[in-house]
């Protein structure tokens, strides 16, 4: 979600003060910070471009292309890659939505809440297991017409997913959100009050006025470093052992969701909790779990040959 610096503040105790964090004046550590962008939306010709939707949209493309290559050297057809897309980017937008608005229904329908935001998806506000069901369902879709099968595309994709999604990550460092707790570490993050022309706070469209709200805890560039890491692992590891059978996506997913259990932790951004413990703290947990019995089950499983793929 989208996370205006008025909630920054009060969620995190902090009070703006002449550029500094707390209450207390910049520091060495301040001066250190990684800044935020002083904005996330561009008007050209009267018409905005979002950094969020850049993101996501290279991230896209980083993908397809990555994934044509991966499956091509399974013995697959490149163009399935671009039809299978067509369908799966659409249902995991639509899919990655409903999931943020389920898990996080309080910010729209709450006490407080902004029910008319539910649709702006430019604001921020995809949820990746969503996304991935989503897409996952509108790929199997046209696999099972095209009478192709799921895992060898799976594993085709599984890693070129995971590094759209670092990718994407950048678009929350434009929009300033999914930040962790304050923190005086060299490389903390700097978030900034951003207010339109006439000086009013407008955290989506505004741009920076110089003044630090608070210094947090990059946890988009945690994840999004983690994933890059994970992904090139995988892939020695699939080169080594050849893995097939949905192997590699389950790598995929025990590799992510063991990051983003940790990450959650560093988080102080609202959301909402299960047990006492944020709900995608609990999803990463289950998904892992899933995600390594399938591997320990199917540890005999061999990568599939071209003429395979034909179900």
């Amino acid at each position: 979600m989208t996370n205006v610096q008025a909630t920054i503040v009060q969620q995190n105790g902090l009070v703006p003060h002449d550029g500094g964090l707390g209450g207390r004046s910049p520091d060495a550590t301040l001066l250190a910070a990684i800044p935020s962008p002083s904005q996330g939306v561009w008007m050209v010709g009267g018409f905005p471009i979002r950094g969020y939707a850049l993101s996501i949209l290279v991230g896209i493309l980083v993908a397809v292309l990555w994934s044509q290559r991966r499956y091509a050297a399974r013995g697959g057809n490149r163009e399935v890659v671009l039809d299978v897309a067509l369908a799966a980017v659409p249902a995991g937008i639509i899919g990655g939505r409903l999931y943020h608005l389920a898990t996080d229904w309080r910010t729209y329908w709450g006490p407080n809440g902004t029910p008319g935001d539910w649709w702006k998806i430019t604001n921020g506000g995809l949820g990746i297991w969503g996304a991935v069901i989503g897409g996952g369902l509108a790929a199997w879709a046209v696999l099972r017409w095209k009478h192709l099968a799921l895992a060898p595309f799976a594993d085709s994709v599984a890693l070129p997913i995971l590094v759209a999604q670092g990718i994407g990550r950048l678009g929350n460092w434009f929009n300033q959100e999914l930040y962790g707790r304050p923190t005086d570490l060299p490389w903390g993050l700097k978030i900034f009050e951003r207010v339109d022309d006439h000086g009013v706070l407008d955290p989506v469209l505004g741009h920076s006025n110089g003044h630090v709200i608070a210094v947090v805890q990059p946890t988009f560039l945690y994840e999004m470093l983690w994933n890059f890491a994970i992904a090139a692992l995988i892939v020695w590891i699939d080169r080594k052992f050849r893995l097939g059978g949905g192997r590699v996506f389950a790598l995929y997913v025990a590799g992510y969701t063991a990051g983003r259990f940790w990450i959650e932790l560093l988080r102080a951004d609202t959301a909402t909790h299960v047990f006492g413990l944020r709900i995608n703290t609990i999803t990463s947990a289950v998904c892992f779990v899933g995600a390594v019995i399938f591997l320990v089950w199917t540890r005999s499983r061999r990568r599939e040959t071209p003429e395979e793929l034909q179900t």
